[in-house]
């Protein structure tokens, strides 16, 4: 079988300017499979456009942490998550929540499997610092991924962060976060190369691409559309500080 690329996204977050980049660098590219990891919505201004955006463009989509809780959330007390909550349409919040939670595939003999934040759950966090025990509950067949071989390669999102690791003969990688990165102010998304569906062992590829966009643009988007926490959001995608490590506004 010949090889083909799939691009992988994750943690668009509702910022659409950032994701159309992504998806023209995609195109461009000539990459026809995209395969999306969740967090389409939350933090940015756009998520129901980012929705409409990633149902038409991606073959596969996983549910995310945002996307898990967010639906849930009428009427909270966060304003934030009011706003987040009411911008999607409702036929849409059932549509996140009912994602499915991690994808398997064979590629170029490899068994890969695709998920938001760890086996263990869309709410539990594996960050690039991680234990040996971590490491390898990544590749753990639980009740999220379901019964079956357990993978040699494991791709997720979460963090918003690129990373790739290689110990023991498993391949664990990050591929970042188009709407939020938190490792450099720059969208990343991954590009697998390899023999889709066939177990013959083959060559496979990880690539990492990040792609510019126009950051004051989506923070005006999200001024005039009254977003709420636009100033730490701001921030974020000026300089990948956290809101929780930025300075204190005087």
């Amino acid at each position: 079988m010949g090889h083909e690329r799939i691009a992988v996204i994750s943690d668009v977050h509702g910022n659409l300017t950032a994701l159309d980049a992504v998806l023209a660098d995609i195109r461009r590219r000539g990459i026809e499979r995209i395969w999306n990891l969740g967090d389409y919505v939350g933090k940015g201004p756009r998520g129901s456009a980012a929705v409409d955006r990633c149902q038409a463009a991606c073959e596969v989509n996983v549910r995310g942490n945002w996307d898990d809780f967010l639906p849930a959330a009428a009427g909270s007390d966060d304003p934030g998550l009011a706003w987040w909550h009411d911008e999607l349409r409702p036929e849409q919040r059932d549509w996140l929540r009912t994602l499915p939670l991690s994808h398997d595939a064979l590629v170029s003999g490899r068994r890969l499997r695709l998920f938001h934040a760890s086996a263990t759950s869309v709410h539990v966090r594996v960050g690039r610092r991680h234990t040996r025990e971590e490491f390898d509950g990544m590749f753990a067949a639980t009740d999220l991924t379901g019964a079956g071989p357990e993978p040699s390669v494991v791709g997720y999102g979460d963090i918003h962060g690129v990373y790739l690791e290689v110990d023991d003969g498993r391949t664990l990688f990050n591929v970042g976060s188009v709407g939020n990165p938190l490792d450099e102010p720059v969208p990343s998304y991954a590009v697998l190369d390899g023999a889709l569906d066939d177990p013959e062992p083959g060559a496979l590829g990880i690539e990492f691409v990040r792609v510019p966009y126009d950051v004051e643009a989506e923070i005006a988007v999200a001024r005039s559309l009254g977003m709420p926490q636009v100033e730490p959001y701001a921030v974020e995608l000026r300089t990948a500080v956290y809101r929780g490590r930025q300075a204190p506004v005087p």
